[in-house]
Order: C-alpha cells, then sequence, then structure tokens
C-alpha cells in the first residue's frame, strides 16, 4: 500500500479502447470538458511510449476493454478503481459521464484475478485520484468536488480500523467543472520525497507528510499548469513525467531521481490527467 513500490501489476486503457476514433472524440470533448480537441492518432502514438516505459519495468501490464461505447476519460483508469489490503473497491465517481466505468474495469480485473472488495455507492462519491497511500495504515484523502465524506466513510467501513483514512479539504480552485484531485499537488516517489505544489495543499497535509521527515520536490507556478506535479514512480526515484516542465524534471533529478519524459499533450494536457492518472497499479513491491 503505497505509490512509489516497483510497479509488479498495472492496468491501462490504449487511446484506441477508451477514444474509439476520430469522430468519438469531436463528439465527446467539449462535453467533458477537455481543453481542445485531442488528435486520435497522436494520441495512439503518445500513449504507445508510456507502454513501452511499463513493459521495460518488467510489470504484468493488463488491458481493459473498451467501454461502450467509448468514453474519452475512461483512459484515466486510476479514479474509477481503489487499491486497498482486502482488493479493489470500485470507486463512486464523481463526474456523471463516468459512473459505468467502476463496474466495467472491476469485472475485467476480477477476470484476471483481482479480488473485489465493495463498492462506493452514492450519495457516497470517492475518485481514485483523490487518494494516496503512504503505507499499510495509513491512507490520505482530499475532500472535494469528487470525492466526499459521505463516500470516504463508506471506504472507512470497507478498508476495516486497520487502515487510518487522514481526510483533508482542498480549495475550489477552477470549481466543480474543473479536474482538481489530490494527486494534482502530491505525488510521492519515496518512503520520503514527494512531488508537491504547496500553494493548492492543505496545511495540515503539509505538516503531517513533514512530521513524516518527508522531502519535497518543489513544482514551480509556471509547471503546476502543465501538470509538472502528475508523476508516476515506477519504483522508488524512477519516475515519469510530461515532457515541458524542466525545471521540476531539473530538480527531481537533484533529488536523485531517474526522469523518463513522455510528450502528452493528446492524452494528458488536453484532459488534464498525468501518468498517474493513466495507469492503475495493483501491485507494487
Amino acid at each position: 500500500m503505497n505509490e512509489y513500490g516497483q510497479i509488479q501489476r498495472i492496468a491501462i486503457r490504449r487511446p484506441e479502447q477508451a477514444f474509439g476514433n476520430q469522430q468519438q472524440v469531436s463528439d465527446q470533448w467539449q462535453d467533458l470538458n477537455y481543453h481542445s480537441e485531442p488528435d486520435f492518432n497522436e494520441a495512439v502514438s503518445e500513449y504507445q511510449s508510456l507502454v513501452d516505459l511499463l513493459a521495460q519495468t518488467g510489470a504484468e501490464v493488463i488491458e481493459l476493454p473498451a467501454m461502450e461505447p467509448a468514453l474519452l476519460d475512461s483512459i484515466y483508469v486510476r479514479d474509477s478503481l481503489i487499491v486497498t489490503p482486502k482488493g479493489l473497491v470500485k470507486a463512486g465517481m464523481g463526474k456523471a459521464q463516468r459512473r459505468e466505468e467502476p463496474a466495467v474495469n472491476a469485472h475485467s480485473l476480477y477476470e484476471n484475478g483481482e479480488n473485489i472488495a465493495g463498492e462506493i455507492e452514492l450519495p457516497g462519491m470517492v475518485e481514485g485520484g483523490d487518494l494516496v497511500w503512504l503505507d499499510d495504515e495509513t491512507l490520505l484523502a482530499a475532500i472535494g468536488y469528487r470525492t466526499n465524506r459521505t463516500g470516504i466513510q463508506q471506504l472507512q467501513k470497507i478498508v476495516g480500523a486497520g487502515v487510518t483514512i487522514e481526510a483533508f479539504d482542498i480549495p475550489h480552485y477552477k470549481g466543480s467543472t474543473d479536474v482538481f484531485h489530490l494527486m494534482s499537488v502530491l505525488s510521492p516517489v519515496d518512503d520520503n520525497l514527494a512531488v508537491v505544489y504547496l500553494p493548492l495543499m492543505p496545511v495540515r497535509l503539509v505538516q503531517l507528510l513533514q512530521d513524516r521527515n518527508f522531502d519535497f520536490v518543489e513544482v514551480p507556478d509556471e509547471e503546476f499548469k502543465s501538470m509538472g506535479c502528475n508523476v508516476l514512480a515506477i519504483s522508488p526515484r524512477h519516475v515519469v513525467m510530461i515532457a515541458g516542465n524542466r525545471e521540476t524534471e531539473k530538480r527531481l533529478s537533484a533529488a536523485g531521481c531517474k526522469v523518463e519524459v513522455i510528450k502528452a499533450d493528446e492524452i494528458s494536457r488536453k484532459g488534464e490527467g498525468g501518468p498517474t492518472c493513466l495507469t492503475r497499479p495493483l501491485v507494487r513491491k
């Protein structure tokens, strides 16, 4: 139960399954609040670079099937499922268009040997991007427009008394239509190192991490909007990030990290879902 151990099993959904084709992209991107229309062919090419990196780790990569009908946001597979010590929990999606994803993804992974421990039911909401495991007994959670207290209370009952869920209110920022999760401002990359954007972090969360002797790689203001804080650890201090965030990349390298950079304009920036959002690690060493 952490966000930085070596990935041994991971779920993904390729653009071919999420986007379908260019016409389906054209039909959906505005309703889903994308910044601009993704290019389907470029998205396929960009995503392959991520798949190649994951393959190099030796991890088992499970490709999730297409939604019916295809849904652009289903490429961001982290949000729909929650990894717990008891098995996977089907998330309660705060974005109405995504409510069918947890069942589809959970069914596919059940057929691949994963245990399903429960689900979050409306009016409860919890999205995977709002959860960060620090260790086997500590789960950080953000209360915002995609995750609410009712959902966290349901999740607490599922994981049991052995796990403490530390919940923090996160800022309004751009409002209910924006994609703003806990992992928008916090990405652990080792047991004592995290990439952070401090201006939008709850004070109590900063203090908790400091009390646990975390060092911070701080993302500068100009690289927050370009998703410099959305960094996927594929093993301790071995990370994947989006191209263009050169200062954050330099700071990660100075902190002893090996940095893999991918071009992700179509699969990440236009829909505001970076490397952590694009993947659902299932087992970490």
